[in-house]
């Protein structure tokens, strides 16, 4: 995205939602923010919206000619993105402008800012996992296949993703880091430049669980003040970090039971929270109880817990106590929050569901303190797929906007659901507005990307088969290109969707058209996902069932 000016004229690029749109001397953006913006002429107030779907913050300083203002704060790029989304039941309207500042004119900017202004903080990019950062990465089609990997030797394996956070204070220096959490509970933070492990965090009982199958498959999460990160660990607890030396702030468990309870779900982070949930291992032994668990991020309080199983009952529970096992919270996403008024999706797997206190093979809405049920989906046929372990929990819902969610399974199908016809208590089966096949007709363990854009809103998935583009379109999905390329969770970012195929090598793909245009050596793995930033891609490899002690984080750059 470029921005000039020549003496009073002036010009600005306005990012929509990745789309790049020019508008010459200010005609046609709109003026969020009147009174902080001088008239051209002066160099305009430096206003930033930070914005993880509709979370966003300000700032603002005003800057005269000559952009002393902007030389003070360091700044050379002002982002604004802009666009308008719905979720669930309430309209939110974004704005953003892109604004440069250089000696009395107005320079050349990036959209979303130069190398090492960006931050990824969690799975999925915000808290809707949209995996669709609407922010230019400095990766393109034109330098894609000019990107140059190291491999980063680990002391534990990955089978999550990688967060970043730019220019934080690690061990007395300002670094950008990637931050990864091991099967068995190691969380690294890893120099981003040079692929250095700058500190590690081990917890007291990792010796006891290396080589079995009581592990960890979290992604952490940042705190938005980007001095902590939570991680989740095999003894069922969440920790919080210091970025600045992995020093433990507070440790909180949320289950009673982790030798069969498991957090294997992305971490997230919303309102001061921290949301988690939690399933079985591998084998389903009983007993265990998907469960929602809320914390205060500043004390570690563990604020709520709603129990998909024996819902009547709030709070820690001993899984023995409940006459129901099963019903876990496992897709890679976990707690999908609607950010526009802080609610909680999530899908739960094979187990009794009776519409009133049990709720398994299902797609939930908590209210945003997870105390109640708001909303509530299963299939016609919910007997029978948790009956033959062809549940929907294999992925969690999709925010499509516009009211309309799609959640998918391990049966092959995509559903479509006006959300608002599935509100309350009362239970609701069936009732989809559209079902299609999955990319390969295979069973979903992915998140899917959404990506909102001028072009309308698309739906990308990936399984172990195949990966798929859909439009969506007056309610309905329609297909735009497909192939049969086996994929993990997929990325969205600056018109290229990037799939990692756990059978090793990252793709890269044009969005609109599915058009390959880069195939990045790397080696197999499971659930592994990537992250695209700030000119960088990091992806680990490997898989938690190899039960390995060591690994390999995959970082590109450009040349």
């Amino acid at each position: 995205m470029r921005a000039t000016s020549e003496s009073a004229a002036w010009s600005v690029d306005c990012l929509i939602m990745g789309r790049c749109l020019r508008s010459e001397r200010g005609q046609g953006v709109p003026n969020r923010r009147a009174r902080n913006q001088s008239v051209p002429g002066n160099i305009p107030v430096t206003v930033r919206y930070r914005r993880g779907i509709t979370e966003f913050e300000e700032l603002a300083a005003a800057a005269h000619e000559g952009n002393e203002a902007c030389k003070d704060l360091g700044c050379w790029t002002v982002t604004v993105l802009g666009g308008c989304m719905r979720y669930g039941r309430q309209r939110v309207s974004l704005l953003l402008v892109a604004l440069a500042c250089a000696s009395h004119s107005i320079g050349p900017a990036s959209g979303g800012g130069p190398p090492g202004t960006q931050d990824w903080t969690r799975f999925g990019w915000d808290a809707g996992r949209s995996n669709a950062p609407p922010i230019a990465t400095g990766i393109t089609a034109a330098n894609v296949a000019t990107l140059v990997r190291q491999q980063v030797a680990l002391d534990g394996t990955v089978d999550a993703s990688a967060i970043y956070l730019h220019r934080v204070a690690v061990n007395g220096s300002t670094r950008d880091v990637f931050f990864v959490t091991t099967t068995y509970g190691k969380t690294l933070a890893i120099d981003a430049q040079n692929g250095a492990v700058l500190w590690r965090y081990t917890p007291a009982n990792y010796a006891s669980w290396v080589g079995t199958e009581q592990v960890t498959t979290a992604t952490p999460v940042a705190d938005p003040n980007r001095q902590f990160v939570y991680a989740a660990a095999p003894d069922g607890a969440i920790r919080k970090l210091r970025v600045a030396d992995g020093r433990v702030v507070w440790t909180t468990a949320i289950t009673l039971l982790p030798a069969r309870e498991k957090i294997a779900s992305a971490l997230n982070y919303f309102n001061g929270r921290v949301i988690a949930t939690t399933t079985g291992y591998i084998g389903d032994a009983p007993p265990y109880q998907g469960h929602v668990a809320v914390l205060d991020g500043a004390t570690g309080n563990l604020l709520s817990v709603w129990n998909s199983l024996c819902s009547n009952r709030p709070g820690l529970i001993d899984p023995a106590s409940c006459s129901q096992s099963g019903s876990g919270i496992w897709g890679r996403t976990g707690a999908v929050i609607d950010s526009s008024n802080g609610t909680i999706f999530v899908a739960t797997g094979n187990g009794l569901w009776d519409g009133s206190t049990n709720w398994g093979n299902a797609a939930l809405e908590l209210d945003a303190d997870a105390t109640h049920l708001i909303g509530n989906y299963t299939p016609t046929n919910t007997a029978t797929l948790s009956a033959g372990d062809t549940d929907v929990g294999s992925t969690a819902p999709v925010l499509l906007g516009g009211g309309l969610i799609a959640q998918s399974g391990k049966d092959g199908l995509i559903r479509v659901l006006d959300w608002g016809a599935m509100s309350g208590v009362t239970p609701h089966q069936g009732g989809e507005g559209q079902v299609v096949s999955t990319p390969s007709g295979s069973g979903l363990f992915s998140a899917p990307a959404v990506l909102r854009s001028a072009t309308g809103t698309w739906l990308f998935a990936a399984d172990g088969g195949g990966t798929a583009a859909w439009r969506l379109t007056n309610g309905q999905l329609q297909p735009v290109w497909s192939n049969r390329n086996a994929g993990t969770s997929p990325v969205v970012a600056d018109t290229l969707l990037f799939v990692y195929d756990p059978g090793g090598g990252l793709r890269v793909y044009r969005s609109d058209t599915g058009v390959q245009l880069a195939n990045l050596a790397c080696g197999g793995g499971h659930w592994n996902t990537p992250i695209v930033i700030d000119g960088k891609i990091a992806l680990p490899e490997g898989g938690y069932s190899a039960h390995a002690t060591s690994g390999v984080l995959d970082i590109w750059r450009l040349p």
